[in-house]
């Protein structure tokens, strides 16, 4: 599907406007994604008070809050899974900055963690590192 982009240009002396045409591709739509991460958790935060806090902008199909393995304590995130995208674009924009338990979320959509992947991590040469 091709889309026309209008454009304004003085290329008359006379100063008139001459509309220009050029053809163009429409951006690719952003990945529907309706998981959210959650940071900026209190200590005291529970999957039933994050779905609840949640559920008001949609369905939630799932939260998870991380907790240390070691001492058993929220390690002050989490993620929410709405049913749809818009409950999840609407839940972001009104709750990201908002104080829950005392404490500012910071909400951003989740990004899937890819298992099994090496990393590959650029290396300086020798010579540079000695430089550095």
């Amino acid at each position: 599907m091709r889309h026309f982009v209008s454009r304004l240009s003085f290329a008359r002396p006379s100063g008139f406007l001459q509309a220009r045409y050029q053809c163009c591709t429409p951006p690719p739509p952003p990945p529907s994604n309706p998981k959210l991460f959650v940071g900026g958790l209190s200590w005291s935060v529970d999957e039933k008070s994050l779905r609840d806090a949640f559920s008001s902008f949609g369905e939630v199909t799932e939260v998870r809050i991380m907790y240390d393995k070691s001492t058993g304590r929220s390690r002050g995130f989490g993620f929410v899974r709405f049913a749809t995208d818009d409950a999840a674009k609407y839940a972001r924009n009104a709750m990201d900055g908002k104080a829950f338990l005392g404490r500012p979320l910071r909400i951003s959509f989740a990004v899937d963690k890819v298992r099994g992947v090496p990393i590959v991590v650029p290396r300086l040469p020798a010579d540079e590192e000695s430089t550095n």
